[in-house]
């Protein structure tokens, strides 16, 4: 596998992960042997050090330092807030057109962490889809703007607000996947980290970087779903 690279210096590499590639190896995944930051490094022959975490079902921009002091930098930006952070979701239901959810979630050790999500809707459509006692399906297509970045965050606001990102696991509805994946063979969670803006580590230099969508959400937002709206 070789990765999209997105941006490349002496100080930062950021990728376009694919679905389904886990950043790091981890104890929930023994069985795993590759992960994005062994496949970076063997890719441009230099240690690479994430700056951040996405979840293994996201897909889109993922960030790396390249030595420990430009991580170090960069731990502090995302610890300071000091990124914009923009992501696309599909989700079940109709959403309102801006919303926020600022709701704490626990860790794994049961304590609150204060998060905080904004939304935006750029669609919503209704299919002729019958699913149980529903004749049809109703679908939003929402830009996710999170402002603090806990485990799981956009998924479990969302699941909690009762829209559900399609192809969540466990955090969706089950009922709805099992629909969708015996429909269209659905088994992707849409869920997308397209774009991010900050400052350089170094340079301070404004940085706009931008992943293109997976070719299995650009499949399910044109074709299947046949939501309109264009992502740049």
């Amino acid at each position: 596998m070789e990765l999209e690279i997105i941006y490349q210096d002496e100080f930062l590499v950021v990728i376009n992960k694919p679905h389904g590639l886990l950043v790091h190896r981890s104890k929930i995944a023994l069985d795993v042997e590759e992960f994005a930051l062994q496949i970076l490094r063997d890719q441009i022959q230099k240690q690479v050090y994430p700056a951040h975490r996405l979840d293994r079902k996201t897909s889109g921009l993922l960030i790396f330092a390249l030595n420990k002091d430009v991580l170090k930098v960069m731990n502090q930006i995302f610890q300071d807030n000091a990124i914009k952070k923009e992501y696309l979701a599909l989700v079940r239901g109709w959403t309102l057109d801006e919303f926020t959810i600022d709701k704490a979630l626990p860790k794994e050790n049961g304590s609150l962490q204060e998060a905080l999500t904004h939304f935006k809707t750029l669609e919503c459509i209704e299919k002729p889809w019958e699913n149980g006692k529903f004749k049809t399906s109703r679908y939003a297509l929402v830009k996710v703007f999170p402002v603090t970045g806990r485990m799981h965050q956009i998924r479990r606001h969302l699941n909690h607000f009762r829209h559900p990102i399609i192809g969540d696991r466990p955090h969706g509805c089950n009922k709805q996947n099992k629909f969708l994946k015996e429909k269209f063979d659905i088994s992707t969670m849409y869920l997308h980290a397209l774009k991010v803006e900050f400052n350089h580590p170094i340079s301070g230099k404004p940085m706009i970087l931008k992943a293109p969508l997976s070719e299995e959400f650009r499949l399910a937002k044109d074709e299947i779903f046949q939501f309109t709206t264009s992502i740049d």
